[in-house]
């Protein structure tokens, strides 16, 4: 909370924070990712072979870069803290997992996001009530707060398993999520939303960034869930503080499709098993989940296609998105 201690003008103070998070993100990576553990290759990611032996897990030290500079620059309040407090505790969810020796179960990985994203609705309801923003309309309505608190719990849980399935090409999942949080920046300044978090965005964004420095194809180290799953609730947070929490679909389309459809077959499989007795049934069968490795493998395209295409397809995704909240305005 540097700004209580100097007489610097704060917009000197923010821009210093940002280029701070961005340096301390790539000198910290650089120092510090000898200590992370390896990566075993996965047999089963299209050639996941090639991740074998590069630090895994860098998610800790660019998530951790980001608390501390928001901690520095930002004007802290107790509701930016308990955002703070359980974007890391999903970060370390995601690290513990990374580092163990047997990876941890579905079962016990839902339980944590679904009690993470509790947490994050009861807190939002307590400071921002129940209100939003209807796309299209611009018109505010007030959802019954139980209905709200639900979707809240959806909308958090949602988006940290499908951003933690979209990871796994060289810098997709981090380029994907900065798209997708500076459309919410964008918005945040359009429907004027106060506070800080408009600014703890851009620091996110420039921490990312650091990591990203590394991420490119080839990369050299990987994020693994400590940085996908923080990744994930913080986009939620992006979009529930945006007011306009519907607009999470459009602004992060790509990672949706790209991490939900594995979801959606997964849980298909599992269902239509249950309810045919059978030990194997056939659902969707000519798409190879996540979605980039099908693009990869059924229609060849390289790493760096996949980044440049899917992001090309974000970004007009969000000018459009842009575009139809400055209409709210007029």
């Amino acid at each position: 909370m540097i700004y209580l201690l100097t007489n610097t003008q704060y917009a000197a103070v923010t821009f210093i924070g940002i280029l701070f998070a961005f340096v301390a993100s790539i000198v910290a990576i650089a120092k510090l990712s000898r200590f992370l553990p390896r990566d075993m290759g996965r047999a089963f990611a299209h050639d996941g072979s090639l991740s074998a032996g590069k630090p895994r897990g860098a998610g800790l030290i660019f998530v951790l870069a980001f608390v501390v500079a928001a901690l520095i620059f930002s004007q802290l309040n107790v509701e930016l803290a308990l955002y703070l407090a359980l974007i890391v505790i999903e970060m370390f969810t995601g690290f513990f997992d990374d580092a163990a020796d047997k990876p941890w179960g579905e079962l016990l990985k839902g339980i944590l996001d679904f009690l993470v994203a509790v947490i994050v609705a009861l807190v939002y309801l307590r400071f921002n009530g129940s209100e939003m923003l209807m796309p299209f309309t611009g018109r505010t309505v007030t959802v019954p707060p139980l209905l709200f608190g639900i979707l809240t719990v959806v909308l958090v849980w949602v988006s940290i398993n499908v951003t933690n399935c979209a990871d796994g090409v060289d810098g997709l999942s981090g380029t994907l999520t900065l798209i997708s949080i500076i459309t919410f920046f964008i918005l945040d300044h359009i429907v004027g939303v106060a506070g800080e978090w408009p600014y703890c965005i851009l620091l996110f964004g420039a921490c990312l960034l650091g990591y990203l420095w590394y991420n490119a194809t080839p990369s050299r180290l990987l994020m693994g869930d400590a940085g996908s799953r923080a990744m994930g609730i913080f986009i939620a947070l992006a979009a529930l503080k945006s007011g306009c929490p519907l607009l999470y679909i459009p602004a992060a389309i790509v990672i949706i499709i790209d991490g939900g459809l594995g979801l959606v077959k997964l849980t298909l499989k599992r269902v239509l098993k249950k309810i045919l007795h059978k030990e194997e049934v056939h659902v969707m069968d000519g798409i190879t989940t996540p979605v980039h490795d099908h693009m990869r493998k059924k229609s060849g395209w390289s790493n760096e296609q996949v980044v440049f295409r899917f992001s090309i397809i974000q970004i007009v995704i969000s000018m459009a998105v842009v575009y139809l909240a400055t209409g709210w305005t007029l």
